[in-house]
């Protein structure tokens, strides 16, 4: 913990406000399942990362597939040492940059446009919200196991199994986060990667209609935080 135990914990609300400033993606491309991470969700992650587990104030980060840089900038203002954002799309990238300028982080984060395995060396923490595999199978694979190479301690969100009307309901009352269990599926692939699930914890993403598929004004649903000890990779 150390000196950085001292410094001021940013409220949760101020933290909302502040990744509210941050600009979405302009032009999302539907193959790249181009969803902007809410700032409710953003704000939930970044909050478990730094203030419960200490996996932020100090630390090196990773965000892969940072889009416009809700998380990057996110992990700065809450005083990340360095903070690398990577993502494959340049206007995504061109975006993230200007909201750096525009919240007066520029030169905080360095962008770089490429794909997740143009990033090499490790980091104390990777922060992902990757595409959820919708469009294109496996997609968030690749992710996770980049996150697995590259970090010591994971915070990935990955779709709900299901789509649970109850725990929509009780996500909906409660206005935070509910731990749940692991799927099985993603706890085996990433035990089988050398790191393991600590927790998990189900969230509500609220979204609006981005594409012509989408027939509702906004759509929820459940995403899940997947908080991951990768220290034995």
């Amino acid at each position: 913990m150390g000196e950085h135990a001292q410094k001021r914990i940013i409220r949760k609300l101020d933290l909302e406000r502040f990744l509210s400033k941050i600009a979405p993606q302009p032009s999302p491309q539907v193959h790249l399942e181009q969803y902007t991470i809410s700032e409710q969700v953003a704000s939930t992650m970044l909050y478990i990362a730094a203030y419960t587990n200490n996996d932020v104030i100090g630390k090196t980060v990773l965000d892969l597939g940072c889009g416009t840089g809700r998380l990057s900038l996110g992990a700065a203002y809450l005083e990340a040492q360095e903070v690398v954002g990577v993502d494959v799309d340049k206007s995504a990238i061109e975006t993230a940059a200007e909201n750096s300028r525009m919240v007066n982080l520029a030169g905080k984060v360095q962008w770089v446009i490429g794909d997740i395995n143009s990033i090499a060396g490790r980091f104390d923490t990777v922060l992902q919200n990757p595409p959820f595999g919708v469009q294109n199978r496996k997609a968030d694979r690749a992710f996770l196991v980049k996150a697995l190479e590259s970090g010591n301690s994971v915070y990935s969100l990955h779709n709900h199994p299901e789509t649970d009307s109850q725990l929509i309901r009780q996500l909906k009352a409660s206005g935070e986060f509910l731990q749940v269990p692991p799927s099985p599926f993603l706890e085996r692939f990433v035990a089988k990667h050398y790191g393991s699930v600590k927790a998990v914890y189900a969230m509500l993403m609220t979204i609006p209609r981005l594409f012509g598929f989408h027939t509702k004004i906004k759509h929820d649903f459940v995403v899940d935080l997947y908080v991951i000890d990768a220290s034995k990779h």
